[in-house]
């Protein structure tokens, strides 16, 4: 490894920077969402970072803080005529230096688990994302989320995440051209998902559920607005309920990470979770 060109500085990234990362995201066959940009700037602006070599974006990090306990590291990219010179680690430290204290989450490609588990990172499982067509009919027994309040929705959420993600699920059911469906049973949210345009097709997440045939009924609702296909599903596979859930619907595995945390695994419901909501912000 060399050391990057005397020009190269790490600050915090703009707007337009994090637009500039996504596209990036987009060649490296991440396929993000057409409007993820806003949402995820919304969600904590000053958790993204840039490695510049005369002012030109060269490597891209993000560390999104959801509070004092738990923060995610994504878009860790480097363009490839700047890999193998330090770029990348500067961009990292800064990120990790953000977020320092917190425990921390992301998804790393299967490659670079060892080079995690340097920093600290424990492996907690795989997510497998699957790809398949869309197409089908809307069950009855869902609703729109919107007939649902924020509060219940945020509610039902917290049991999926680490923490309570009331400024990102704000901004992520506000997104346009999306499809959001509810389920309830016993008078209560029984499950909930969001299907989002992506660049490429169609990607559903979250889908969280209480059983597997909520899950199902969700899945459908949200796959009949999505006739083109392709439609995908990222699935923790020790969720075997939700790996059944993407075979029984042809879809193929075709991309995985590895999901890992600096402290121990966080107590969610892995159950419940039949759709991961990102692999940027978790």
């Amino acid at each position: 490894m060399t050391n990057p060109p005397e020009s190269y500085e790490v600050r915090p990234m703009t707007r337009e920077e994090l637009d500039a990362a996504v596209r990036w995201a987009k060649k490296e066959g991440w396929n993000p969402g057409v409007h993820d940009a806003e949402c995820f700037f919304k969600t904590d602006p000053a958790g993204y970072f840039a490695g510049l070599v005369d002012g030109e974006m060269v490597a891209s990090i993000s560390a999104v803080s959801y509070g004092e306990d738990f923060g995610f590291i994504g878009f860790y990219i480097v363009k490839p005529e700047y890999r193998g010179q330090g770029c990348g680690i500067r961009v990292w430290n800064a990120a990790m230096e953000r977020l320092g204290g917190r425990n921390i989450g992301l998804d790393g490609v299967l490659a670079e688990e060892k080079t995690y588990e340097k920093s600290g990172f424990k492996t907690a499982y795989h997510n497998i994302r699957f790809e398949g067509v869309g197409g089908s009919f809307r069950p009855g027994s869902v609703e729109p989320l919107g007939v649902f309040s924020f509060d219940e929705i945020l509610e039902y959420d917290s049991q999926f995440f680490p923490v309570r993600r009331e400024g990102f699920l704000k901004a992520w059911l506000a997104m346009p051209n999306i499809f959001a469906y509810g389920l309830r049973s016993n008078h209560a949210l029984a499950g909930y998902g969001v299907v989002r345009s992506c660049s490429s097709g169609f990607k559903i997440g979250p889908l969280f559920a209480n059983d597997a045939n909520t899950a199902e009924e969700i899945f459908r609702a949200l796959v009949a607005h999505t006739p083109n296909g392709p439609i995908f599903l990222d699935v923790p596979d020790v969720n075997q309920e939700a790996m059944n859930l993407a075979k029984r619907h042809r879809m193929a595995p075709s991309f995985e990470t590895v999901r890992m945390y600096t402290q121990n695994a966080p107590d969610i419901k892995l159950s419940g979770v039949f759709g991961v909501t990102s692999f940027e912000l978790g």
